[in-house]
């Protein structure tokens, strides 16, 4: 063991200084947010029954549009209708999440998520 306390070779984490490191870990985190605001300002659309129904919702999970079509609409079978928009924003949504976890899982930072 050497005499000035510690490990024997972890005098910079693996050959990098610990500037070094900082310098890299600012730039990763600048990355990951430049990241995030090209997702905030994409839009995603989905649709469901045939495109009866469209849904278009931010990179920030913000409904921004919904599209019916006149003859979807029928009062004695509302349960469809909800059950297309439904399904609609949900496919919407799970494609933010994709592009999500495709644009920060470039970082694989454990934990992250």
């Amino acid at each position: 063991m050497s005499k000035r306390g510690g490990f024997p070779g972890m005098g910079g984490f693996g050959g990098m200084n610990l500037n070094q490191l900082m310098k890299e870990a600012k730039k990763m985190q600048s990355d990951m947010e430049k990241s995030q605001e090209e997702l905030a300002e994409k839009e995603f659309e989905a649709s469901a029954g045939g495109e009866a129904i469209k849904v278009v919702v931010s990179g920030k999970k913000e409904i921004k549009k919904i599209t019916i079509k006149p003859d979807v609409v029928d009062p004695d079978d509302v349960e469809m209708l909800e059950d297309l928009i439904t399904t609609c924003v949900n496919n919407a949504l799970k494609q933010v999440d994709d592009a999500q976890a495709q644009s920060l899982g470039k970082y694989n930072i454990p934990g992250l998520m």
